[in-house]
């Protein structure tokens, strides 16, 4: 499903933030980026999401080879990815409900669609009943299950999270994790950037390693 084939990225000045990285995940997979603060973990999930390109090398998403797709075409891919972020980025003058409805919205969905998808995704993350709420109202932990919600209302095959429980205590880090396993379970790819390595080994799945941009680990959990 996510193929690296000795993908590089090279910003104009020079700086390569990941360095002929190899590997492969398979549909269904559930695997963690981890690494030292500035090790390519976030650049890797910008990659998979065509915020930006790779330089050289090649990265197949979907059976698409991504260097070959058109800006025109990227809304397209984006419609099968579903991307969480630390920062939440959510929009501070909507309520909850619009946030979620957001992705809907723009491509498109009708008004009764979009009531049942939004309502079902606030429920899978336990906050059907902050609907009608605004963001500034809800914990740290509360704003980045909103964040979970709009990711995956449409569906996507794909799942990437980037730092979803750095801001978070170890309680609440937890439960986060826990719904990214859930939507694996149901045959989500899941794929998630950390650097919280003891929470990474709790959760037992594959761990690809970046240090300095290259890959220098994938580990399985041992049984």
């Amino acid at each position: 499903m996510i193929i690296f084939n000795n993908a590089t990225k090279r910003y104009p000045n020079g700086y390569e933030a990941i360095k002929q990285i190899s590997f492969h995940i398979k549909k269904g997979e559930m695997v963690f980026i981890t690494g030292h603060s500035g090790a390519g973990k976030t650049t890797l999930l910008r990659l998979i999401d065509l915020i930006e390109r790779v330089t050289s090398g090649q990265l197949i998403v979907n059976g698409q080879h991504l260097g070959r797709i058109s800006e025109k075409r990227i809304p397209d891919l984006r419609r099968n990815i579903g991307f969480t972020f630390q920062e939440h980025r959510l929009l501070y003058d909507r309520t909850i409900f619009d946030n979620v409805a957001l992705p809907l919205m723009i491509a498109g969905y009708r008004h009764q669609d979009i009531r049942r998808r939004v309502r079902a995704a606030l429920d899978k993350v336990g906050l059907l009943n902050k609907e009608k709420n605004y963001p500034i109202t809800l914990s740290g932990g509360q704003q980045q299950r909103v964040g979970i919600a709009r990711a995956v209302v449409n569906k996507p095959p794909i799942l990437l999270a980037d730092e979803p429980t750095g801001n978070l205590d170890p309680a609440l880090a937890q439960e986060i994790m826990q719904l990214f396993i859930e939507f694996n379970q149901v045959g989500v790819t899941v794929v998630v950037a950390s650097h919280a390595l003891a929470l990474i080994k709790t959760m037992r799945h594959r761990a690809l390693v970046l240090q300095e941009g290259r890959l220098i680990g994938d580990t399985y959990p041992r049984n």
